[in-house]
């Protein structure tokens, strides 16, 4: 490569989002990945692309909605240089209703999805009668149509194809950083952002989760709690994850896992007899304020910020990557107030 007019830092989701926004706008573009691919939470086998609640809005809620509405187009555009799927579908996402209270709550939803939403999906109560549904102590689902997925692995490796299809280097292990310089380095790089400000930042919290041997591609994928069951084009379901700020082992797998194994083969009759294909942790990058940091890296000159997908990162990838492509490249700060470096 001749010249370099962007570097980034780490090839998870957010570093090979930039990246590919960048090349595929016409940039030179040098990523960087000290350890390899995914090597951190974009690794995963989960894929959940979820939107928050229709209620009580604010600037995440709304960045976070333009990046899911956003999230097919970017996704294919990554497959159509590469070749390469993503395993991307916005197949929604079914959840069960506990009660008269919960129920009152998601006809409350019905109404404000159709004002925040602005008509792109929509929230609405439907009877729990397909066989892939869990049991619903009322016989009703929550079913949300912006909900969609992607394998993280096909993605991560369909962004780096798409990367090297426009020029760009991939580089595993080390290299100079040549004009500006992004680092979307998760967990490490929150640590360097707290060391160099002298306060904590954002710390790593352990997610773990599971794929079951099980083909139900054309399925919604379903929430209960705080589980995530998310059935794949490649014939797996995948489950996840925990939250865990203490741990032995930051990939090991244990106890915690067990239980959310057993939670989706107690609530998805489908799952009972499915096998289960891989286990998997990591840590995932979380901030104190668990909203993304993004922006100019404080007393580094040339230097920003990409940090802090926790749980959410693929969904935010689109977005994020046209807000850093837009400040590094062209000068234009778009970044909400709410994620800014500047006001750390």
């Amino acid at each position: 490569m001749a010249s370099v007019d962007l570097t980034v830092r780490g090839a998870g989701i957010f570093g090979l989002a930039i990246a590919w926004e960048a090349a595929r706008r016409g940039a030179r573009v040098r990523l960087i990945e000290s350890h390899a691919i995914g090597a951190g939470s974009s690794g995963g086998v989960v894929g959940a692309l979820a939107p928050h609640v229709p209620e009580n809005w604010n600037n995440k809620k709304q960045f976070q909605l333009e990046s899911l509405l956003a999230s097919e187009d970017f996704f294919a555009s990554a497959t159509e240089a590469s070749g390469v799927p993503t395993g991307y579908a916005r197949t929604g996402r079914l959840q069960p209703i506990a009660d008269a209270a919960a129920l009152a709550l998601a006809h409350q939803r019905e109404k404000t999805a159709r004002t925040l939403w602005h008509g792109h999906a929509i929230w609405q109560v439907i009877p729990a009668t397909a066989k892939w549904h869990p049991a619903s102590p009322t016989g009703l689902m929550i079913h949300d149509t912006l909900s969609a997925r992607l394998h993280p692995r096909q993605t991560t490796a369909a962004l780096v194809a798409a990367i090297r299809s426009k020029d760009g280097e991939v580089i595993l292990g080390e290299a100079d950083n040549i004009s500006p310089t992004i680092w979307a380095t998760g967990v490490a790089g929150l640590a360097d952002l707290s060391q160099t400000l002298g306060r904590t930042i954002g710390t790593g919290v352990k997610g773990q989760a599971a794929s079951f041997l099980l083909d139900r591609h054309d399925q919604p994928q379903l929430f209960m709690g705080a589980l995530h069951i998310v059935p794949h084009d490649d014939g797996t379901v995948a489950i996840g994850s925990t939250s865990e700020h203490s741990w032995q082992g930051p990939t090991a797998t244990d106890a915690a896992l067990d239980a959310l194994i057993a939670q989706a083969r107690a609530s998805v009759p489908a799952l009972r007899d499915a096998p289960v294909v891989e286990r998997w942790a990591a840590l995932r990058p979380r901030t104190r304020s668990r909203a993304p940091v993004l922006g100019p890296w404080p007393g580094r000159p040339g230097h920003f910020i990409a940090n802090g997908g926790f749980k959410i990162g693929f969904g935010m990838a689109a977005k994020v990557a046209e807000c850093m492509v837009d400040l590094v490249l062209n000068g234009l700060d778009r970044i909400p107030p709410d994620f800014a470096s500047t006001a750390l």
